[in-house]
């Protein structure tokens, strides 16, 4: 879905594990593209085959935008992500490969590869180390695919310990390996979380931001449901020249159709 603005183009994907969810997944395509949606994002294919899901895609006529990374069983040291946990390497290693697997036959130009949690017994510098060289690694077997990897930093109140300290050192890490082949997830709600000042954050990481996603806090509900000033974070983002999709990973407040009012108030 594309919303010419005064300010610029706003492209919106719909978050599929997020939205839509009145209907079972395999449903949520036909129902994104009958709300006027032309691309979407998801965390997880991965209970699917590729063909499958490109053929969900193609039979809505949708585009695929993010994936991210595999998550490790519920309730194991990786199931938020392996980057960031010593001695998971080659887990994370696999879950890169299989990821652009994914992303070669989805289409997909943006993976997210999850930090994780870093155990509570890992030293800091040895886990940051880890990390560092994972991303290293992941950047490579993305070099000339057409996928850019996105790090994702995660706030604390809602995902205690995760290894990403910020979207800042994200920023950091990317510039460091190759920000034309590593950039950041600039999540609009977790960035509010964390300690706010959105605009000139995102104004300072504009030149490495891979992808932005948005959710209102508190409640993680639609814009408008809370306290960020929405107006002017999307037409700043508009006017930055972002060229790049913005993934609505929002909990709708009351019904995923209902709650698309919000675009007609905020930004047309």
């Amino acid at each position: 879905m594309i919303v010419e603005t005064t300010s610029g183009p706003v492209r919106l994907a719909a978050n599929l594990k997020w939205m839509f969810t009145e209907v079972p997944f395999v449903e949520r395509f036909d129902a994104a593209a009958d709300a006027g949606f032309t691309a979407v994002e998801f965390a997880s294919p991965y209970d699917l085959a590729p063909a499958e899901v490109r053929r969900l895609l193609d039979d809505a006529g949708l585009t695929q935008i993010l994936i991210n990374t595999p998550a490790g069983a519920s309730g194991s040291p990786t199931a938020s992500g392996a980057a960031y946990v010593p001695g998971a390497e080659q887990e994370f290693r696999d879950g890169v490969l299989r990821a652009l697997e994914y992303a070669d036959v989805l289409g997909a130009g943006v993976v997210h590869a999850m930090a994780g949690i870093k155990p509570a017994d890992a030293d800091a510098d040895a886990a940051f180390a880890t990390y560092v060289s994972n991303i290293s690694w992941a950047a490579e077997q993305a070099r000339g695919t057409g996928v850019r990897l996105a790090l994702e930093a995660i706030n604390k109140r809602d995902q205690p310990g995760y290894g990403l300290a910020s979207m800042e050192t994200a920023a950091a890490v990317a510039q460091e390996i190759g920000p034309e082949v590593v950039g950041v997830l600039f999540d609009v709600y977790h960035a509010q979380v964390d300690r706010g000042n959105l605009i000139e954050r995102f104004e300072q990481l504009r030149p490495v931001v891979a992808h932005v996603q948005i959710a209102d806090n508190p409640g993680r509900g639609e814009p408008g449901t809370g306290e960020i000033a929405y107006e002017r974070v999307l037409a700043r983002i508009a006017q930055s020249g972002y060229p790049g999709w913005i993934g609505c990973e929002y909990a709708p407040v009351a019904g995923t159709r209902d709650g698309l009012s919000w675009i007609e108030r905020i930004i047309r």
